[in-house]
């Protein structure tokens, strides 16, 4: 039996595929990540980008799938490794759908957007790998006026998509209908008790006592009950990555009061597991270190004995269990956007 080959042109239609999925990945990648960093307008747009390029991905993957079969007719080392790519892109696509409705907020001790986040990550490497082992070279034709008129088409198709889908959730009354426009939901505003708990990666919750902790800030050391007795107050929103968000009052001390009048470019603040954050220095107005909130001693779980409020700002800028908070003249942004531990 002959082995089947396969017509240019439909080569050709094969590569733009592949470009176009290529180029949506990494769209989708890059909002994602923006939207994964702020809880500001960046990550309103952003998201409204990450989802329309989602529903672009899903609309090209029939005619991706098609060429898949074609590979795997073909022996091909690596074979696996694309088909792990495959599995992790439709776990992302069905994770993401699943939390933007509300249809499954949670999956026993996950939740569905750190499963979105965790498969978007781990395919990662194998786009990569991909790139290089898969080879699709980019031609002049590629960028002729109907195809760009088509990569138009699809975008356009995508949004439309997007706002039906967001319509939809909204007129039906799915959960996903009252999600913040960072994409998270609303658990146990201003109430402290049920306040769920949430650590950046694999920092665990270390267990102190109050009478032996310090915390070094300012040029000297401050016992627990001298931070107890402050009582600078503020209403904010901690909207953790892991998909959910919560209002509650907090109390402490802002950290202007702490550092004095040290000079420099940055503060950091660090963690007794190690874990740590830089800030500019004009934000110590409005940084507060909590030793309560709701009225309440913080617990454990969320920073006992001191923990940094950051209005504004992401769950992982929200440094718990404060053990130093640093003057010095690096600049706030000399650091990796996200933690690396």
């Amino acid at each position: 039996m002959k082995a089947r080959t396969l017509r240019p042109v439909a080569i050709a239609r094969g590569a733009r595929i592949n470009v176009a999925l290529l180029a949506l990945l990494f769209i989708a990648f890059f909002t994602g990540w923006i939207a994964f960093a702020f809880a500001t307008a960046p990550a309103r747009w952003s998201l409204d980008v990450h989802a329309a390029g989602g529903l672009a991905i899903l609309a090209l993957l029939p005619w991706k799938s098609m060429i898949a079969r074609r590979g795997l007719d073909r022996p091909r080392a690596g074979r696996w490794a694309s088909i792990l790519l495959g599995i992790l892109v439709l776990i992302t696509l069905i994770a993401g759908a699943l939390h933007s409705t509300g249809l499954l907020v949670y999956w026993g001790p996950l939740s569905a957007m750190e499963v979105h986040v965790g498969a978007a990550i781990a395919a990662v490497p194998l786009v990569a790998w991909h790139v290089f082992a898969r080879r699709v070279r980019v031609r002049p034709t590629d960028l002729s006026r109907r195809n760009v008129l088509r990569a138009g088409a699809l975008a356009v198709g995508a949004a439309a998509a997007y706002a039906g889908t967001e319509m939809l959730v909204r007129a039906s009354g799915m959960p996903g209908a009252v999600r913040r426009f960072t994409g998270s939901y609303e658990a146990a505003s201003f109430q402290p008790d049920r306040m769920p708990v949430s650590s950046w990666m694999f920092d665990a919750v270390p267990q102190i006592k109050p009478s032996a902790w310090r915390l070094s800030a300012g040029g000297r050391e401050w016992s627990y009950d001298e931070l107890f007795g402050f009582d600078d107050r503020l209403t904010a929103t901690l909207d953790c990555t892991g998909g959910f968000f919560s209002t509650q009052d907090w109390a402490g001390v802002r950290l202007a009061r702490l550092i004095g009048s040290a000079a420099g470019l940055s503060i950091r603040v660090v963690s007794a597991t190690g874990y740590g954050r830089r800030f500019p220095i004009e934000s110590s107005s409005s940084l507060l270190l909590a030793t309560r909130y709701g009225g309440q001693a913080l617990d454990p779980g969320h920073g006992f004995p001191a923990r940094l409020v950051v209005p504004d700002g992401r769950g992982f800028w929200w440094v718990k269990w404060v053990s130093r908070i640093e003057v010095d003249d690096v600049p706030h942004w000399w650091q990796s956007p996200f933690p690396l531990q």
